[in-house]
C-alpha cells in the first residue's frame, strides 16, 4: 500500500534534509499530520520567510535581514580583527561565547580537492578584496575546523594574506577543558603541545 500523495511528497521533502532517512522522514511527516493547523501554518510561514526575508551580507557573507548585517554595521566592534569561519552557524557559536568583539568573514566551505572544491568555490576572493579596501584590518584569525581540509584552507589563506603585512593567526587546538590525556588521540595531543602557553 502506498501513502496518499500529500504524505508521500512531505516524506520526500523531509528526506532532502541532511541526516534524514526514510524512517525519520516518515515519522516527521506523520507528526506534522498530527500537529494543530495553526502550528503547521506557522511552520510553513517560517520556512517561506527564511528563504524570502533573508539575504547574504555583501561584506562578510553572514545571513541577514538587512545588508550589511548587524555585526558589520556595529562601529563599536573591533574593526582591526576579522575572524574567518567556514559556515554562518560558526558565527552564532562565537557570538554566544561573548569574548570576541571583532568582525567576521564566512567562507561557505573549505578547500577540498576530493570534492572538487577549489579557491574559486569558496568566499576567499571577497576576503582579499575586503583586506585591500579596509586598511584598518591588522589581524585575520582563521577559525576553520581542525580537519585536513580546514588546515589546508587555513594554510592557503595565510600564504595569500601574509605578504600584505597583515598578521594571520589560527585558533588554538588541543585538549578540551575537563578531558583526560589518556583518552586524547595523537593529533589532539600534538596540537596541544604545539599550542602550549606559559603559565
Amino acid at each position: 500500500m502506498q501513502y496518499p500523495e500529500p504524505i508521500a511528497k512531505l516524506i520526500e521533502s523531509y528526506m532532502k534534509l541532511p541526516g534524514i532517512g526514510s524512517k525519520t522522514a516518515t515519522r516527521l511527516a506523520f507528526y506534522t499530520l498530527d500537529m494543530d493547523n495553526e502550528d503547521v501554518s506557522e511552520f510553513a510561514k517560517s520556512l517561506i520567510s527564511t528563504k524570502k526575508d533573508l539575504t547574504t551580507c555583501s561584506i562578510c557573507g553572514n545571513i541577514t535581514e538587512q545588508d550589511p548585517c548587524e555585526i558589520c554595521r556595529d562601529k563599536s566592534r573591533d574593526q582591526s580583527q576579522v575572524l574567518v569561519v567556514e559556515q554562518v552557524k560558526d558565527i552564532m557559536v562565537m557570538e554566544r561565547m561573548r569574548d570576541f568583539h571583532g568582525l567576521y568573514h564566512v567562507l561557505n566551505g573549505v578547500l577540498s580537492p576530493i570534492e572538487g572544491k577549489g579557491p574559486e568555490d569558496i568566499n576567499i576572493s571577497s576576503l582579499l578584496k575586503r583586506l585591500q579596501t579596509n586598511k584598518s584590518i591588522t589581524e585575520v584569525i582563521v577559525a576553520t575546523n581542525a580537519t585536513p581540509e580546514g588546515e589546508a584552507t587555513a594554510m592557503y589563506i595565510s600564504r595569500l594574506i601574509k605578504p600584505a603585512g597583515i598578521k594571520v593567526t589560527r585558533l588554538a587546538h588541543g585538549l578540551s577543558v575537563g578531558s583526560d590525556i589518556e583518552y586524547a588521540d595523537e593529533m589532539t595531543l600534538s596540537k596541544a603541545v604545539e599550542g602550549r602557553t606559559e603559565i
